[in-house]
C-alpha cells in the first residue's frame, strides 16, 4: 500500500519539477514576446498553424505558445499568468486534471492549453457546469483569443440547429456538459448528414471537473418523445386477426414459432383498413402491428409463454417457469398480449436516446479538467477516465487557519452556536459565508439570523446568474452569505475594503457532506491568493454522517462528563474520525459508480455500433451493397430456420420456406416445393437470392437508380431508428431485474452481458429482416420523405439508483360523436362522412 502511495506522490513530485523546468524556459521567452508589435504577435497564430500543418507536434510548440498568450493576456486582460498557472496549463495539455486551489486563476490558466490544443484546426470544448459560466468565460476570454485570431462559439440551449453548427465550427466553443451530451445523442438522430451540428470529439477541458465527472457521473441524459404508435392500433389490429383463419389467412409453424400472412391474409388486411397496399411506406406501423397481433393471437400462450397477475401480463421464463416481474417483451409485443386480452394496454417506452456523462467524456481524444479539489478522487479519475491528478502549488503560501470541529449534543445546540458566531462576526465587520447540506438548513438558518436581525443573502443554486453575483460580493465588509456547500461553483469571492484587517472571509460549515472534495471546496472560498481567513464547522451528534459512524458512545461520554448543549467536543480525534467515516461512503460511492460503468458499458458498445452504422447509412450515396447483405443474411437465416441441422432432410419444413419467402422476399407462385427438393440449405438460400435480386434489378429499372438509392435510405433509417428506441427499453427492462439472479449463485453482471450480447444480435436480425421486406414488398411514392421514428424532448434524469420516470408527452384526444359535424370541413355528419 504504502508503495503505491509513494509512487502517486512520486508522480506528481516528478510532473511539477518538469512543469517548473518547462515553465522557466516560457518565462525566459518574455522579453522576446514583450518586444513585438500587436501585429506581429497576432501573426504568430498562422506561423504556428503552418507549422501544425507541416507535421510539427502540439508538444513541441508548447513553450513559444504559452508566451505568446501570456503576452497577449497582458496586453487584452491586463493579466499576466504566474508561474505555477503556466504549469498548470502545461498539466491540462497533458490531459490531466490541474488541482489549483480557489482564487488561483484557472479560468486564465486554460487559455494556454486551449489556444495550444486550438492550432490543430480540429476543435476545443470547454466546458462548465452552467450557461451563465460557459457565457461569462466565453466573452472575457474570448477577447484574447480573437486577438491572436481565433474563432469562439458558445453553444446555448437556446440556439438552433444553424447557429449550434456555426457555434462548433468555431476553433474553441464554450458550453455546458449537458447541452454537449444532448447534442451528441441529437446528431445521431438526424435524418440527414448536414443536419449534424458536432465535429468530431477532439479536445475538452472541464472546468469544475469533479463535479462532472464524479458528482454527476451517474446522471443519465435521455431523449424521450412520443412515438408515432397508438393504443387504438393495437386493439384494432387485435379484432383483426381474430377474424383469420389458418392456413387461408396466415401460416404458422409450431416448431420455429413463425407466423406470416397469405396473400389472401394481406387482401383481407388491405380490404379491413380501407388501404391499397399493405406495403406501401405509410403503412408500416399498420404491418407491424398486425404481424406483433398475430404473435400474441396464435403463438403466444397465456399460462405458457405469460400469466396474467392483477391486470398484467407477466413474462413466464422458459427455463425455470418462474415469473419475471418487471420485464416487458419488446417491440410492441407486450402491448399486443395486453390487447389479445383485453387488458389496459400501457404506454410504450419512449426513451429515442441515453448516454452518461462518464461515457460520453470517454469518447473524446484527449481530456482534460480543472478543479480545487480532485486529490480524494484521484483513483477514481485514473481507473475511469485515465487522468492523473496534479496539485498544483499555490501562488502565495495559504495564510487561512482551518480550525478543528466544534461538536455539540445536539441540532439545536448547534444551531444555537452558529447564529451566536455569525451574529459576533457581523458585528466585527467580518464577511460571513455559511455552508450548509440542505436547502431546509439554509432556511432554518435565515429564520434564526432574522430573528437576531442580521442581514443575509441566502442562495440556493437556482438563479446562476444572481448566484454569481451574490457570492462576487460574500467578501464585502459586514456581508452574511448562506448557501449550500454547491452554490457559487465557478465564481471567486474577492475581499472588500478593510476586510483583511478584520480577519478575512470567515467560512462556517454546519454539517459535514459525505464527500471530503464538497467540504474542501467550501474551506477553499476563504484564503484566496493568500488572503487571511478561517474556517470552522459546526458539527452535533443527530447529523447524519455523526450517526453513521456511532455517535452513541460519545453521547453517553458527554452524558457522564454532566456536558450539555452549550459547551462543545474540540478535539483532532473526532476530525479525524469523521474524516474516516467520510472516507468509507467515498470509497462505497466509488464501488457504485465504477459497477454501474461495468453495465453502461454494454449498452456503450452497442451504441457505438449502432452510430458508426447509422452514419455509414447518411454518409453514403449507394446503399445497395449493405442491402443485398442485408438481404442474404435474411434469406439465410430463414432457410435456416426451416431447415435445422439436427434434423434429416425428409423431415425439413419446406413449406415454411415457401411460406415465408412469398409473405416476405418474393412474389406469389414464383417458388414451389420442387425447386427446393435434393438441394442442401445453401444451394437452396443461393437460388432464393438470386431470384430477390432479380426483383431488386426490375424495381431499381422501374423507379430509376436516384429515387431506389433514396429509398433504401429512408427504410434503413426507420428500421434502425425503431428497432434501436425498442432495443433501449428492452436493455433497461433487463437490467432493473437482473439483480435477482444472484440469488440463483449467478454473477448478475456477466448474466446481463450474455443477454444483452443475444438481445443485440437479434435486433440486428431484426433490422435486417425489416430491410429486406420492405426493400422488396413495399411499393415507392414520388414524394418519398425520411421520416422521424419519434419526436425527442431531453431530460436529465435522477442518478441511477433513484429509478430515473422517464417524461412522457401527453397526448390530447378529441372525441368525435358520430352525429357531430365532421372535423374535415364538407358539412356533413361524422358518420356519413370520416367516419364511416
Amino acid at each position: 500500500m504504502l508503495g503505491i502511495l509513494n509512487k502517486v506522490f512520486d508522480f506528481n513530485k516528478r510532473a511539477l519539477n518538469r512543469y517548473e523546468k518547462m515553465a522557466d524556459q516560457i518565462d525566459a521567452l518574455s522579453g522576446q514576446m514583450n518586444g513585438l508589435s500587436d501585429e506581429q504577435l497576432k501573426a504568430k497564430t498562422e506561423e504556428f498553424k503552418g507549422r501544425v500543418a507541416n507535421g510539427e507536434s502540439l508538444d513541441h510548440l508548447l513553450i513559444e505558445a504559452f508566451a505568446v498568450v501570456r503576452e497577449a493576456a497582458k496586453r487584452v486582460l491586463g493579466l499576466y499568468p504566474y508561474k505555477v498557472q503556466l504549469m498548470g496549463g502545461i498539466s491540462l495539455h497533458e490531459g490531466n486534471i490541474s488541482e489549483m486551489k480557489t482564487g488561483e486563476g484557472k479560468t486564465l490558466t486554460s487559455t494556454m492549453p486551449v489556444y495550444l490544443n486550438a492550432l490543430s484546426g480540429e476543435g476545443v470544448h470547454v466546458v462548465t457546469v452552467n450557461e451563465y459560466l460557459a457565457s461569462r468565460d466565453a466573452h472575457e476570454m474570448g477577447q484574447l483569443y480573437e486577438f491572436l485570431g481565433l474563432t469562439v462559439g458558445l453553444n446555448l440551449n437556446s440556439l438552433d440547429k444553424d447557429e449550434k453548427r456555426e457555434a462548433y465550427a468555431a476553433d474553441i466553443t464554450y458550453s455546458t456538459n449537458n447541452e454537449l451530451g444532448f447534442d451528441y445523442l441529437r446528431d445521431n438522430m438526424v435524418l440527414y448528414r448536414e443536419q449534424m451540428v458536432q465535429r468530431p470529439l477532439n479536445f475538452a477541458v472541464i472546468d469544475e471537473v469533479d463535479s462532472i465527472l464524479v458528482d454527476e457521473a451517474r446522471t443519465p441524459l435521455i431523449i424521450s418523445g412520443q412515438a408515432a404508435k397508438s393504443t387504438k392500433l393495437y386493439i384494432q389490429a387485435n379484432g383483426f386477426v381474430r377474424q383469420l383463419k389458418q392456413e387461408d389467412d396466415f401460416t404458422y409453424d409450431v416448431k420455429t414459432k413463425a407466423v406470416q400472412l397469405t396473400e389472401d391474409g394481406m387482401t383481407k388486411a388491405e380490404k379491413a383498413f380501407g388501404i391499397e397496399n399493405l406495403f406501401d411506406i405509410s403503412h408500416v406501423a399498420l404491418l407491424h402491428h398486425i404481424n406483433q397481433a398475430l404473435k400474441a393471437q396464435f403463438v403466444m400462450q397465456n399460462d405458457v409463454d405469460y400469466v396474467v397477475d392483477e391486470g398484467q401480463v407477466v413474462i413466464v421464463d422458459s427455463f425455470t417457469g418462474r415469473l419475471m416481474k418487471g420485464r416487458r417483451y419488446s417491440d410492441g409485443l407486450h402491448q399486443a398480449i395486453e390487447a389479445k386480452e383485453g387488458l389496459e394496454i400501457q404506454n410504450e417506452s419512449m426513451t429515442l436516446a441515453t448516454i452518461t456523462f462518464q461515457n460520453y467524456f470517454r469518447m473524446y481524444k484527449k481530456l482534460s479538467g480543472m478543479t480545487g479539489t480532485a486529490k480524494t478522487e484521484e483513483e477514481e479519475f485514473r481507473n475511469i477516465y485515465n487522468m492523473q491528478v496534479v496539485a498544483i502549488p499555490t501562488n502565495k503560501p495559504i495564510a487561512r487557519d482551518d480550525r478543528a470541529d466544534l461538536v455539540y449534543r445536539s441540532m439545536e445546540g448547534k444551531f444555537r452556536a452558529v447564529v451566536e458566531e455569525v451574529k459576533q462576526r457581523y458585528d466585527l465587520g467580518q464577511p460571513v459565508l455559511v455552508g450548509t447540506v440542505a436547502v431546509e438548513t439554509s432556511e432554518l438558518i435565515s429564520q434564526l439570523l432574522k430573528k437576531k436581525g442580521v442581514p443575509h443573502h441566502v442562495l440556493n443554486a437556482k438563479n446562476h446568474e444572481k448566484e454569481a453575483e451574490i457570492i462576487e460580493n460574500a467578501g464585502q465588509r459586514g456581508s452574511v452569505t448562506i448557501a449550500t456547500n454547491m452554490a457559487g461553483r465557478g465564481t471567486d469571492i474577492k475581499l472588500g475594503e478593510g476586510v483583511r484587517e478584520a480577519g478575512g472571509l470567515a467560512v462556517i460549515g454546519t454539517e459535514r457532506h459525505e464527500s471530503r472534495r464538497i467540504d474542501n471546496q467550501l474551506r477553499g472560498r476563504s484564503g484566496r491568493q493568500g488572503d487571511p481567513g478561517i474556517t470552522q464547522f459546526y458539527l452535533s451528534m443527530e447529523d447524519e454522517l455523526m450517526r453513521r459512524f456511532g455517535s452513541e458512545n460519545m453521547m453517553n461520554m458527554m452524558d457522564r462528563l454532566g456536558m450539555d448543549d452549550t459547551q462543545p467536543i474540540q478535539s483532532k480525534i473526532v476530525s479525524r474520525a469523521v474524516e474516516s467515516a467520510q472516507k468509507r461512503v467515498e470509497g462505497n460511492n466509488f464501488d457504485a459508480r465504477k459497477q454501474l460503468l461495468q453495465y453502461d458499458d454494454v449498452l456503450r458498445q452497442q451504441r457505438e455500433v449502432i452510430y458508426k452504422q447509422r452514419f455509414e447509412v447518411l454518409d453514403s450515396d449507394n446503399l445497395r451493397e449493405i442491402v443485398e447483405k442485408m438481404l442474404k443474411s435474411t434469406i439465410e437465416r430463414a432457410v435456416g430456420m426451416y431447415t435445422p441441422k439436427e434434423e434429416v432432410e425428409e423431415d425439413w419444413n419446406l413449406e415454411g420456406i415457401i411460406d415465408y419467402m412469398n409473405a416476405n422476399i418474393l412474389t406469389e407462385d414464383e417458388l414451389a416445393v420442387s425447386d427446393l427438393r435434393r438441394k442442401d440449405p445453401e444451394e437452396m438460400s443461393e437460388m432464393i437470392y438470386k431470384k430477390a435480386l432479380a426483383h431488386y434489378d426490375a424495381k431499381e429499372a422501374d423507379f430509376g437508380e436516384e429515387q431506389m438509392r433514396e429509398f433504401e435510405k429512408v427504410i434503413l433509417l426507420r428500421a434502425v431508428d425503431t428497432k434501436w428506441m425498442d432495443h433501449i427499453d428492452a436493455m433497461d427492462q433487463l437490467r432493473q431485474g437482473i439483480h435477482l439472479r444472484a440469488y440463483g449463485q449467478n454473477d448478475p453482471l456477466r448474466e446481463y452481458q450474455m443477454e444483452g450480447f443475444a438481445m443485440f444480435e437479434n435486433m440486428i436480425a431484426s433490422i435486417e429482416e425489416d430491410v429486406a421486406k420492405y426493400i422488396m414488398k413495399a411499393q415507392i411514392r414520388n414524394n418519398l420523405e425520411r421520416q422521424e421514428v419519434a419526436k425527442g424532448q431531453t431530460a436529465v434524469h435522477a442518478k441511477e439508483g433513484d429509478e430515473p420516470v422517464k417524461k412522457k408527452p401527453t397526448r390530447k384526444v378529441v372525441e368525435i360523436g358520430r352525429n357531430d359535424a365532421c372535423i374535415c370541413g364538407s358539412g356533413k355528419k361524422y358518420k356519413n362522412c370520416c367516419g364511416q
